[in-house]
């Protein structure tokens, strides 16, 4: 459901603006004052063609369409910046003059010194324009995904372009991001001193009581303690800080860049696609364009690594594997930072040492414009995407514009039919850009049925903080629609679509563990091996808030593994419930319709989506193990391994498995259970080995979990 702020081309209050044309215009109409919100704003460029931009333009110079529909300007104003360089100038710590002497006075409390760092941006007032001829940068550095040098060398970056480049027009704010929260340090401000100062502070810590001894950093969160496990993994956190810092820019109709310092910020397979994809949208909906730096600078790469790390082993060291697998994962980590960039209209900076400059092309994107707005004459607020067309009178045909080309409409979810709010849904699942509104984490495995088949688990997870605003909202009951749709790739012909919905009355015992406890929602198919893409939605039928998730994803032919031992996915899941003893768990018939593997001795095993365990807990794991042409179980020895980078933290003991060969799919069931309370917290990687010692076949699994106390 998109909200009634500031999108790429704002919508903005429309009272206060019709107000200040009256007082412009004394001897016209009186001001008709407009309850609606549906003013919009477009930053419109115009070059002729020697690239120079042209001033004067009054609102009979433009024609604007939205939809076809031509629109009636409002107003337009002239943003005339200048690029020159000011004065240099920079931060000098001086020691005062000794004072003279004199009988000392008494002694006085210390005073509180006033933090440097500001609570937030400021909003516009009603009716202005407040950065007008102005150039708004953020600088936005991310403590989460930079190591101390390559933060230092982000800062000193900072301070070089405020000292030595900074021009009139700019007015610079600065953002970090340590992890939990988004910090404004500094809100927009040309006062280079007390820019060098918040930077200065950043790099050297504050000292607020004056003991000449840095405070502690506390930073809060704005997630409560029950949704740590979809915190750990920091890369989606990453990306949502940027979507928050850009909500916070939206109510701005200027254009605006963002300087993102980062040193990794690499996706993890397409588990972070919805993420990145919401970010982009809120970024352009805000007419913010992206500029990432990255902090590393220009980096030599050793063949056999580093001196912080050992020499890799293993055959990849004479091939070369080793050395393409570093380069490769490396230049992961920049292709994000290029997508950020290029989606939004940014430019990226890689591989260079003066990290300032970085700074300069986000400057330099920006040049003089046109603030163009108009109230829509579109009456609906279906979400829809409204195509909006910039020209300019014959008079001026040959000139050339460069402005952004539509915006997402209003949806007023409480006053939808049912009729439009099953449109909605549909629209939702036809949207190349996922949702989210509500927080989605999925797993999808999958197992051998038969020869030709396989059963496609479907696992979600939701936390219940995200549906506990139901309840504060004044609903009675938790209402969810759930949809899962599997298109093949890349022919897009849906293969399954299975749509389930969930209903439970909201008690007081319920709204508690609503607060503590996630959704599950469970469904399967079955599928043929190939490549697929799957696409889930959930929405909140009393509120209209609505999470996807998109995900491609491939199953093996394991008919045709020869060389290694033929394997599941594997499970891991730290509850092993009762049927039907979950809380608001639903399960649709169509995983009941085959043996469903995660089901044993009448209890459902529930995947850790998250990977997320406690020291507390019992880590199960699951997986199967396929025996071609065996008539009986050819014995079999799993085991599970914990590593933290090469070193090896903790191991369970072999576990034999003799028995349990299923005679249609030739699968072999394998179970384990690890106990945690011995495992130090931290983050691992999780490694499943399966031996054949009779057909002398191995099979390894791995994937990162995280342990907490």
């Amino acid at each position: 459901m998109m909200r009634k702020t500031l999108l790429a081309l704002g919508v903005v209050g429309s009272l206060a603006i019709g107000a200040t044309a009256q007082q412009a215009q004394p001897n016209q109409q009186p001001p008709v004052f407009r309850s609606s919100t549906k003013l919009v704003v477009n930053t419109v460029t115009v070059k002729d063609k020697e690239g120079k931009v042209i001033e004067g333009l009054t609102p009979k110079d433009f024609v604007i369409t939205e939809d076809g529909q031509p629109q009636e300007i409002a107003f337009v104003e002239f943003q005339r910046l200048v690029t020159e360089p000011a004065a240099t100038t920079a931060l000098v710590a001086s020691t005062p003059a000794a004072p003279p002497a004199t009988t000392p006075a008494p002694a006085q409390p210390t005073p509180e010194v006033a933090s440097v760092f500001q609570n937030g941006i400021a909003p516009p007032a009603s009716a202005d324009i407040k950065y007008r001829n102005k150039r708004l940068i953020i600088l936005y550095f991310d403590q989460s995904a930079t190591s101390p040098p390559d933060l230092m060398r982000a800062y000193d970056a900072g301070l070089k372009y405020i000292r030595e480049k900074m021009s009139p027009a700019d007015l610079i704010a600065i953002m970090s991001y340590g992890g939990s929260a988004v910090r404004v340090k500094q809100d927009f401000t040309d006062n280079k001193e007390k820019l060098q100062q918040v930077i200065q502070v950043l790099m050297y810590g504050e000292d607020k009581d004056g003991d000449g001894v840095r405070d502690p950093d506390i930073e809060g969160t704005e997630f409560g303690q029950n949704d740590a496990e979809f915190n750990v993994f920091s890369t989606d956190r990453q990306l949502a800080a940027l979507q928050t810092a850009v909500t916070m820019l939206r109510p701005f109709p200027e254009q605006k860049s963002l300087v993102y310092f980062a040193s990794n910020l690499r996706l993890n397979g397409t588990d972070n696609n919805a993420q990145l994809r919401a970010t982009e949208n809120a970024a352009i909906r805000a007419n913010v364009a992206f500029f990432p730096v990255d902090a590393r600078g220009l980096v030599a790469m050793a063949p056999l690594g580093d001196p912080l790390a050992k020499s890799p082993g293993g055959t990849g060291l004479f091939s070369g594997a080793s050395a393409s697998a570093a380069s490769s994962r490396f230049q992961r980590s920049q292709d994000t930072l290029y997508s950020l960039a290029k989606d939004t209209g940014g430019k990226a900076m890689f591989d260079y040492n003066d990290l300032s400059l970085g700074i300069v092309q986000a400057a330099e994107a920006q040049g003089s414009y046109y603030i163009i707005g108009y109230y829509s004459t579109h009456p609906a607020n279906d979400g829809k995407f409204r195509r909006v067309k910039v020209s300019l009178s014959s008079a001026n045909s040959e000139l050339q514009l460069a402005y952004r080309q539509g915006y997402f409409g209003d949806k007023e979810f409480s006053k939808q039919s049912t009729a439009d709010r099953e449109r909605g849904l549909e629209e939702a699942m036809m949207l190349d850009n996922p949702i989210t509104d509500i927080t989605v984490a999925l797993e999808l495995n999958y197992f051998q049925l038969n020869s030709a088949e396989y059963f496609i688990p479907v696992s979600v997870k939701i936390p219940g903080s995200e549906l506990a605003l139901a309840r504060k909202r004044g609903a009675q009951k938790v209402s969810l629609d759930f949809i899962t749709e599997v298109k093949d790739d890349p022919y897009g012909i849906t293969q399954t679509n299975i749509r389930d919905k969930l209903e439970r009355n909201i008690v007081d015992s319920t709204a508690a563990q609503l607060a503590s406890q996630p959704i599950h929602f469970e469904t399967g198919i079955t599928l043929l091996p190939g490549k697929y893409v799957l696409k889930f939605l959930v929405r909140d039928a009393e509120t209209g808030r609505i999470g996807t998730f998109i995900m491609p994803f491939n199953i093996p032919n394991l008919n045709n593994e020869k060389q290694r031992l033929p394997i599941s996915t594997v499970v891991l899941g730290s509850q092993r419930v009762p049927l039907g003893g979950e809380l608001a768990s639903v399960s649709k018939a169509a995983a009941a319709a085959v043996a469903n593997p995660l089901v044993f001795e009448n209890e459902r095993l529930l995947p850790s989506v998250t990977k997320v365990f406690s020291t507390s807990q019992e880590m199960h794991v699951y997986l199967q193990a396929y025996e071609r042409g065996a008539t009986e179980t050819q014995p079999l020895i799993a085991y599970v391994s914990f590593f933290q980078g090469d070193v090896k933290v903790f191991e369970t003991q072999p576990l034999p498995v003799v028995d349990g060969l299923n005679a249609r799919s030739k699968a072999v069931p394998i179970r384990l259970t690890v106990p945690l309370d011995k495992v130090p917290p931290g983050r691992y990687d999780c490694q499943v080995v399966v031996i054949e010692p009779t057909g002398q076949k191995v099979a390894f699994w791995q994937a990162p979990i995280a342990i907490v106390p």
